[in-house]
C-alpha cells in the first residue's frame, strides 16, 4: 500500500470515529431537562386527636367527587420550585393534597380526562389523591406550596403511575 494511501485511509478512519462518537456520546452541551427542587417545609406529623377529613370538588362539567379519609394523620407540607416548561412525571399520592400556587402558573392535567386545567399565582387547589392520576407543568418559573394527608411514614410522596393513552400531554 502506498503512503498516500494509507494516510487517505487513516484519515478517512479517523473522520469516520469522530463522526460516531459525535452522534453516539452525549454532548456536554444538550440540554437538560428543565428541573424541580423540592424542599420538605414540615417532618411528618400525626393528629393527636380524632381527625376525619372529608374533601368535595366539583369541576366544571363534572360530577362532584368525595374524597374521605377516615385517618388523614401524617402530614407533611413541602415547596416545590419549577423552572419554566418542568413537567412532574403521571403519578398519584396515597392521600388528598392541598396545593397554593406562590408564583407562576401550574397547568394540571388528570388521566381521567386529559384537560388542561390552569392555576396561576394566588390560587390553590385540591388533588384527591386515593388513585387519582396526574401530571402538572410550569408556565415561567412555578412555586407550589403543597400539604399531604395520609403521607407514607417515610419515603417518597409521589406514586408513580403509567401515562394514559389517549392523552396528548
Amino acid at each position: 500500500m502506498s503512503r498516500k494511501r494509507g494516510a487517505a485511509l487513516a484519515a478517512a478512519a479517523l473522520i469516520a470515529v469522530l463522526l460516531i462518537g459525535a452522534n453516539v456520546l452525549p454532548s456536554s452541551a444538550a440540554q437538560q431537562p428543565p428541573q424541580i427542587t423540592t424542599e420538605i417545609l414540615t417532618g411528618r406529623a400525626v393528629f393527636t386527636d380524632n381527625v376525619d377529613l372529608k374533601i368535595k370538588t366539583k369541576l366544571d362539567g363534572k360530577a362532584t367527587k368525595v374524597v374521605n379519609a377516615k385517618d388523614p394523620s401524617r402530614t407533611v407540607t413541602g415547596r416545590f420550585t419549577l423552572e419554566d416548561g418542568a413537567q412532574f412525571p403521571w403519578h398519584t399520592h396515597r392521600g388528598p393534597v392541598v396545593v397554593n400556587v406562590v408564583q407562576g402558573e401550574l397547568t394540571y392535567v388528570g388521566a381521567d380526562d386529559c384537560v388542561e386545567r390552569d392555576y396561576p399565582a394566588g390560587t390553590a387547589f385540591v388533588d384527591l389523591g386515593h388513585g387519582h392520576v396526574h401530571t402538572a407543568f410550569a408556565t415561567g418559573e412555578t412555586v407550589l406550596v403543597a400539604t399531604f394527608f395520609e403521607a407514607p411514614a417515610a419515603g417518597p410522596l409521589l406514586i408513580p403511575a403509567d401515562a394514559p393513552t389517549d392523552c396528548s400531554i
